[in-house]
């Protein structure tokens, strides 16, 4: 446990993913004291990750259940949608929050997708009137997020396409080869005009250049140069075998707690505290913040920590459900709430999706497809001029990750079986089985939602979690943009499916309501912190920092504007470092 004390730090970061992770890891580098809260537990993949077990030799054969829904092993050791003791209201939203109380986050859960969000992404309300602009543009991020991917490890390639940025050349890990049915699919999307190409994932493809990068991202800095260097040396590439969902004990995937923790504790100005569950940020009488009260899970017992500066960092809604928690005389409606947006504009990723079979995979002889645990080809979104014209009757794109093939069967590979094998069994039914294992393969849309006014979250006036924190109850409702965006998924996957010789394996909705995931299913909740170009509607600047108070920060996803379909986590990062870099400029300036 690293647990150590003292009176007073420069940075307080209140959690320990993506956005905390690099967060600490920036202000540690440059010399700061920081001190890291995390509410769940501590975690080491290294030590704990089961990534080499099979499937039979846990429950239910490594299937999920209520506190495990991704599977026995998950590297989500504490936490899932529900988490005993800490409650959460519904409302009349159907909305699923997704907690990881653990050291790392949903980093240690997560897809390890990662997408840069491109020009039209910062600037979408210039584009179609819907929705809000970024304070910045694409070209301001484009360097953190060269530096970002290089940091992290992303495999993928540059392709030219509209809207799908290109990366420098020395932030990119080669891609690795397709797989059988990513070929396959790949020719026959040719003939709809559906580009497929190589998927950008924070996954070694082979190992870092350790001799050189860290001087390019951190120049003049020879802590830092020091440290990354250290930490890159100690990552293996992947060996293509064992699932990214349960943890990488080579370091060869991006988790917080193995790529930018280690790091920022080897300065030795990172002090770390688990089981420290955040209330509130305290301030003075002048409004600035003091530091914040959290209940140390241990002993039940409230605690105070004091710094100069604060940093929300522990996910969308929780660092809202903070802040309205933060009441004061001079902040009655919580702080940094003068706006009255905080907790405004949740979003999440628009999801929907269809199955298939295809006759082309059966009896497919046994060959390797492990590769990746996740996608190596996906299809970005093609359609932004046809939505220019107005020719759909959605005004934001989508990205799909497909994936099927032979790989490791896990609980209920079989059971989806029954209709094709006719009855089997016995010496038949293997053969069946063995004709048809592989041949099934599953379409994911990954789709933009606009933010609207009437997804929210607040405190709920008549509940608190076990810690006597009050809780947050939500408020949900799609627009016609989203629901007509996820029956434009399912007819889309459908043709695909058919194009390529196949049957559709799963029903394809006629109304949106029925196409459509339930809002926080696909765990890409973003907003309710937004940053903005003016105090009166928005909490945060662009460097992700309270316009009322400015020694607090929030570099999580609350600080979205928008929710391209490019999945979140690639720009929470750059986002949380470039916001990181001006907190260091402003604490040598004394500005704050």
């Amino acid at each position: 446990m690293r647990r150590k004390s003292q009176d007073e730090y420069d940075v307080i970061v209140v959690g320990s993913g993506a956005a905390g992770g690099m967060t600490a890891l920036i202000c540690a580098v440059n010399g700061l004291k920081v001190l890291m809260l995390e509410a769940g537990r501590d975690y080491d993949p290294v030590s704990e990750t089961p990534m080499f077990q099979l499937p039979k030799d846990a429950p239910l054969r490594g299937g999920g259940y209520h506190e495990k829904p991704f599977g026995f092993y998950d590297a989500t050791v504490d936490g899932g949608w529900q988490v005993p003791g800490e409650p959460y209201d519904e409302g009349d939203s159907n909305f699923m929050w997704w907690r990881a109380r653990m050291l790392g986050g949903r980093t240690n859960h997560w897809g390890r997708i990662s997408l840069r969000m491109g020009p039209y992404d910062y600037k979408p309300y210039s584009r179609d009137g819907l929705g809000f602009d970024w304070p910045m543009t694409y070209e301001e991020m484009e360097p953190w997020y060269d530096r970002t991917e290089a940091l992290i490890g992303v495999y993928g390639s540059n392709e030219g396409l509209e809207n799908t940025p290109n990366s420098a050349p020395w932030a990119l890990l080669p891609a690795p080869a397709p797989r059988a049915t990513e070929l396959y699919t790949q020719h026959h999307c040719r003939d709809l005009d559906v580009p497929v190409i190589p998927a950008h994932l924070a996954i070694l493809s082979r190992r870092q250049d350790w001799e050189n990068l860290p001087q390019r991202l951190f120049p003049n800095n020879e802590l830092a140069q020091r440290v990354v260097r250290d930490s890159m040396r100690t990552r293996a590439a992947c060996y293509w075998a064992t699932p990214c969902g349960r943890g990488c004990s080579i370091r060869a995937n991006f988790q917080s707690p193995t790529v930018l923790i280690p790091p920022a504790l080897a300065t030795g100005n990172l002090d770390v505290r688990t089981d420290a569950m955040v209330r509130e940020v305290t301030v003075d009488a002048q409004g600035r913040a003091t530091g914040v009260h959290y209940v140390d899970k241990r002993t039940r017992l409230d605690e105070h920590v004091s710094g100069r500066v604060v940093v929300l960092a522990a996910s969308a809604c929780e660092s809202a459900r903070i802040l309205l928690n933060s009441r004061s005389g001079s902040f009655p409606d919580g702080l940094a709430n003068g706006s009255g947006t905080v907790g405004k504009y949740l979003m999440d990723t628009v999801g929907a999706g269809v199955g298939g079979q295809f006759p082309a995979f059966e009896n497919m002889p046994p060959h390797n497809t492990d590769g990746s645990s996740g996608m190596h080809l996906y299809m970005p979104w093609w359609l932004y001029q046809e939505q220019a014209r107005g020719r759909l009757d959605f005004a934001r794109g989508y990205h799909i990750e497909f994936g099927g093939g032979r790989g490791m069967p896990g609980p209920g590979a079989f059971g989806g079986m029954q209709g094709w094998t006719n009855g089997a069994y016995g010496r038949r039914f293997k053969e069946e089985i063995r004709r048809y294992y592989g041949s099934f393969m599953w379409f994911d849309g990954r789709g933009e939602m606009i933010p609207n006014e009437d997804c929210y979250c607040e405190i709920d006036p008549d509940t608190v979690d076990q810690w006597g924190i009050p809780t947050l109850r939500f408020h949900w409702k799609w627009s016609e943009h989203e629901l007509n965006q996820a029956l434009h998924m399912q007819r889309t996957f459908r043709d695909i499916i058919e194009n390529m010789g196949g049957t559709v394996t799963s029903g394809v909705a006629e109304r949106g309501e029925d196409a459509i995931a339930r809002p926080g299913q696909i765990i890409h909740e973003v907003g309710g912190v937004r940053m903005g170009a003016s105090s009166r509607d928005s909490v945060l600047n662009q460097y992700c920092q309270s316009w009322e108070v400015p020694n607090l920060f929030c570099t999580d996803g609350g600080a979205f504007v928008s929710n391209a379909d490019k999945n979140p986590t690639l720009s929470i990062m750059a986002i949380a470092w470039r916001a990181s870099e001006y907190l260091v400029e402003q604490l040598a300036q004394r500005a704050i």
